[in-house]
C-alpha cells in the first residue's frame, strides 16, 4: 500500500479539468482506503467491482482497492442488465464501489437477487496473492471478459512508453473511459511518472470547450480512428489537435485517407499497436515518421517483443505476413478466473508483417478473414478503400455464408447525409480491389455496434445481415 500512496505525493491533477486538486484527490483515496479496510475483515483478497461514472470517484476507488491489496475488477457503469447479470455470476464480488447497479436491478443490490450462484464447475486457478487487477475485455464477439493484469504488468507498460518516447514525465490528456485499458493506462502514466492529467466525460466535449489553460505541446492525447475521423472534419479543431506533443491512435486500424488527412494539419500522429492482454500499446510508430510518410504501426517498445509466426508456428521472415505472437513484461496473466501464460507468450490472431527496417505492419485478423471463391479477402483492406471514396461515414466487412462461393463479401455502411446506391459504391471502388474483394452484399444500417474502443461486434452484424435477407449482386 505504502508504495502506491507514494505516488499521489507525485501526481499532479489538473486544476482546470474536471477533478479535485490533487491534494483533495489524495484525500479522497486514502478516506476509500480506510473504508475498504474496515469492510475487509478477512485475510483473504476481497473481490471490488469498481463502477464509478464519476472519474474523481472511480479513479479514488481504484487507487484505495489496489494499495489495500484487493482483487480489482474495473466495470462499465454503462452495462446493460444482461452484462451486469453475466459479470456477477462469473465473479461473485463482495464488495461494490458505486452505485450504479440500483439503476439496473431491482431492490437495490445484486446480492438480493436470485440465480446469482457460482458455477461448481468452474476450476479457479487464480493465484493468491493480492494486486490482481481485472480489465474487462470484449472484442469481437461482444461478450465480457475480464484480461487479469498485476501493478507489475501495468507498470512495465508505462516503462516502455517511458523508454520509447524518451520522456520522463507523461502528461495526459484523457477522452477515453476509465474503466477501459485506453483509458486507465493514460491516467497510469501520469501517476506512475508524476505528470498532468486532465480527463473528459466524452470526447465529444472537445466540439464545446477547447480553451483549457495547459501546455498543449506537453500533453499526449489518445483516441480511436472514428474519433479522429469526426475531429478533423472541423478545421479549427484539427488544428487545436496539431498542437499537441503525440496524439496516439489505437483501439481499431486507421487508414490511409485517415492518415492524409491528419498530415494536412501536420498532426502528430502515432499509430500504436496493443490490446487490453498487453495493457496498452506494444509497438508505436514515433510522430516524426508518420509525419514522412510512414503509415505502419512503428516498432516495438522495449518491454515487448514481437515475432511473426506461419500457420505451422515457423518463424517467418520479413515481409512475410503471419499471425502475431508476444511477449511482453506487461502481458496478462490469463482472463478471468484462469491462468494462461506461459514462457511462450501470447498468439494472437492478428495479421502482420515487419518490413526491412523494423517496422510493424497489421494487415487484419486470421479470425476475420474471408475466404471466397478460394481466395483470402481481408476486411481491413476492404473497408479502407470503400471509406477512402468518401461516399460513406463508417464501415464493416464481412463474409457471409454462401452455397457457392462458400463466403460472400459484404460491406455494411452508415451512409452520409445523401442517397447513395449500390452500383456508385462499386463503381468507387471499382479499379482499386481485385474483383473478388468487391463487396457483393451491401446494407445500409443508422450506425455500427462499436464500443467505446471503436471495435465492432461483428457476429451481432452477421445476425443483422441475414435476417435483412440481403439480394445477392453478382
Amino acid at each position: 500500500m505504502s508504495l502506491i500512496f507514494n505516488y499521489l505525493k507525485k501526481y499532479q491533477l489538473n486544476r482546470d479539468s474536471n477533478f479535485l486538486t490533487s491534494t483533495e484527490f489524495s484525500c479522497v483515496a486514502e478516506n476509500k482506503f480506510a473504508e475498504l479496510i474496515k469492510m475487509a475483515n478477512s485475510e483473504v483478497p476481497r473481490k471490488v467491482f469498481i463502477s464509478e461514472p464519476n472519474p474523481t470517484e472511480f479513479l479514488a476507488s481504484f487507487i484505495a482497492a489496489v494499495g489495500a491489496g484487493c482483487q480489482v475488477f474495473l466495470c462499465n457503469p454503462n452495462w446493460g442488465k444482461l452484462e451486469w447479470e453475466e459479470v456477477l455470476n462469473l465473479v461473485q464480488p463482495d464488495i461494490i464501489l458505486g452505485n450504479i447497479l440500483k439503476d439496473k436491478f431491482l431492490g437495490g443490490g445484486w446480492e438480493k437477487m436470485s440465480g446469482f450462484s457460482r458455477d461448481n464447475s468452474c476450476q479457479i486457478t487464480l493465484p493468491t496473492e493480492p494486486n490482481l487487477i481485472m480489465i474487462p475485455t470484449g472484442g469481437s464477439s461482444g461478450k465480457v471478459k475480464f484480461a487479469i493484469h498485476t501493478w507489475e504488468t501495468l507498470i512495465s507498460s508505462v516503462r516502455g512508453f517511458q523508454e520509447h518516447f524518451l520522456v520522463q514525465q507523461i502528461n495526459s490528456f484523457c477522452v477515453l473511459p476509465l474503466y477501459h485499458v485506453g483509458g486507465l493506462m493514460q491516467f497510469l502514466r501520469s501517476f506512475i511518472t508524476g505528470g498532468n492529467f486532465v480527463i473528459l466525460p466524452s470526447y465529444k466535449d472537445i466540439f464545446d470547450h477547447k480553451a483549457w489553460n495547459i501546455k498543449l505541446d506537453q500533453f499526449f492525447i489518445s483516441l480511436v480512428p472514428t474519433q479522429l475521423q469526426n475531429l478533423l472534419q472541423n478545421a479549427e479543431i484539427a488544428n487545436w489537435l496539431s498542437d499537441f506533443q503525440t496524439v496516439l491512435l489505437g483501439g481499431a486500424p486507421g487508414w490511409a485517407e485517415l492518415f492524409d488527412a491528419a498530415r494536412k494539419y501536420q498532426v502528430k500522429l502515432a499509430p500504436t499497436y496493443g490490446m487490453t492482454e498487453t495493457a496498452s500499446q506494444v509497438a508505436t510508430l514515433k510522430p516524426e515518421d508518420f509525419l514522412r510518410g510512414n503509415n505502419s504501426n512503428g516498432r516495438v517498445l522495449p518491454h515487448a517483443t514481437i515475432i511473426v509466426q506461419g500457420e505451422g508456428g515457423e518463424i517467418l521472415g520479413l515481409n512475410q505476413i503471419g499471425n502475431l505472437s508476444i511477449k511482453a513484461n506487461s502481458l496478462a496473466l490469463g482472463y478471468y478466473p484462469h491462468i494462461f501464460y506461459s514462457s511462450e507468450g501470447l498468439l494472437t490472431d492478428d495479421l502482420g508483417f515487419f518490413d526491412s527496417q523494423g517496422y510493424l505492419k497489421i494487415v487484419g485478423r486470421s479470425s476475420e478473414k474471408i475466404i471466397s471463391g478460394g481466395e483470402n479477402v481481408f476486411p481491413a483492406e476492404v473497408e479502407a478503400a470503400i471509406l477512402a471514396t468518401g461516399l460513406v461515414h463508417d464501415v464493416c466487412v464481412i463474409g457471409l455464408a454462401d452455397k457457392y462461393w462458400g463466403e460472400v463479401v459484404t460491406a455494411v455502411y452508415v451512409g452520409n447525409n445523401f442517397a447513395v446506391s449500390r452500383e456508385v459504391l462499386l463503381a468507387a471502388i471499382d479499379g482499386k480491389l481485385h474483383k473478388f474483394k468487391q463487396p457483393k452484399y451491401w446494407l445500409k444500417v443508422d450506425s455500427l455496434p462499436r464500443n467505446s474502443q471503436g471495435k465492432i461486434n461483428r457476429e451481432l452484424l452477421k445476425e443483422i445481415a441475414v435476417h435483412r435477407n440481403l439480394e445477392v449482386r453478382i
